[in-house]
């Protein structure tokens, strides 16, 4: 990465720190939904009454362009851009079910796919750019059908969400633009902004999550706390 925001003594998050962030800001904005009918009334703000559904949203906010952002890197340090994708592609599908059962309460509904659907998109769209590189034609066509299907597959944050990750990639090395043009893709997501301060602090290093056993236990974490979740959902609320 070039042109970085902060001078180097700063940049002190991995990329497994940035997972792990990215995780938990997602926990913390899965469970805040379960608090949508209780919201939890904590202070008054400037006449505000903040509630701790808000408050979990708001942290929950910066998890997608972290996960974005890993995709990114991802792309660039795989060893196999091929298997990369497909653990992308298999995840996607194992997280269907418990993403339906958990946002609609029904084992199978086309209203709305899951994250890892935008984040496969958006990776095959790097894929397409790099390589058709010296084929625009059809490079600008594959960014295309990649990017109607990111709307009619209705995956999560849909169109935006796949702008957004071709933004992180086509400004990799541009980071304060970068910054600027995310915020105003985000749009009414703004609070997702918020995401680029620790990614300000990125060392451009691997960190403690290495090895297979490690990697599909990150991907894994996502289905499963979506299961855990809707049996709280329906068994205790």
């Amino acid at each position: 990465m070039k042109n970085r925001i902060l001078p180097e003594q700063f940049h002190i998050l991995s990329g497994s720190a940035l997972k792990v962030l990215a995780v938990a800001t997602m926990l913390i904005d899965h469970v805040g939904t379960l608090l949508e009918t209780r919201p939890v009334p904590l202070f008054t703000a400037f006449g505000w009454q903040i509630t701790l559904y808000f408050l979990m949203r708001f942290v929950g906010r910066l998890a997608f362009p972290i996960f974005a952002f890993l995709v990114v890197e991802g792309y660039h340090h795989t060893r196999s851009r091929i298997r990369y994708g497909a653990s992308l592609l298999l995840f996607a599908f194992l997280s269907e079910i418990p993403w339906d059962l958990f946002h609609n309460g029904a084992w199978f509904s086309l209203d709305k796919q899951n994250v890892f659907f935008t984040l496969l998109l958006g990776y095959l769209g790097i894929c397409a750019y790099e390589g058709l590189e010296k084929r625009w034609f059809l490079r600008a066509g594959s960014i295309l059908v990649l990017l109607v299907s990111s709307y009619f597959l209705h995956a999560d944050y849909g169109i935006s969400g796949f702008c957004f990750i071709m933004l992180m990639y086509a400004l990799q090395d541009r980071e304060l633009l970068r910054d600027v043009v995310g915020i105003m893709i985000l749009g009414s997501r703004w609070k997702a902004g918020l995401s680029f301060i620790p990614l300000a602090l990125y060392n451009e290093k691997r960190g403690f999550i290495k090895g297979p056993v490690l990697k599909y236990a990150f991907y894994l974490v996502y289905p499963a706390h979506l299961l855990i979740l809707y049996f709280i959902k329906v068994r205790i609320l």
